[in-house]
């Protein structure tokens, strides 16, 4: 019965996790792609709208953003939590940058003309992660919103 045991405990011996690495701008792209797909819908407007604030606020090439999205996404959808991307977020900013970012997922919630409340929940949950303030949250929504 040992053996048995010992040959179970073998065959599903913790095996290290593997880790990606994130840079800011993965990170980035992977807090838009949740807010996009909070409501469990992917619209094309959402993608283009991450497309345009990725290309214009990363500076990055629109092939590059096309890769970046997609490699996004499939961490989005494998992640447990959000704690690598918050926590790479906060690492590379101050706290005027973290509202921008607010600001930001705000402008993708808006991309479809709608906000649904799934999308105002992961917004609220990811502005409190990266501890925004309450009033900052609020004054993004209305930045974003104009």
């Amino acid at each position: 019965m040992f053996k048995h045991i010992k040959k179970l405990l073998t065959e599903f011996s913790v095996q290290p996790i593997e880790t990606p690495s994130i840079d800011f701008n993965m990170a980035l792209a992977a807090l838009m792609v949740e807010v996009m797909r909070s409501d469990g819908k992917v619209l094309a407007v959402e993608l283009k709208q991450i497309e345009a604030l990725l290309v214009e606020r990363c500076e990055l090439e629109r092939t590059q953003v096309d890769a970046l999205i997609k490699t996004a996404q499939l961490l989005v959808e494998q992640a447990i939590d959000l704690y690598l991307f918050i926590k790479q977020v906060n690492n590379n900013t101050d706290d005027v940058e973290r509202i921008e970012i607010v600001q930001l997922l705000w402008c993708v919630a808006y991309a479809d003309g709608n906000i649904d409340s799934y999308e105002d929940h992961t917004i609220r949950k990811i502005s409190g992660l990266m501890y925004v303030t309450h009033a900052d949250f609020i004054a993004a929504k209305l930045a974003a919103s104009a």
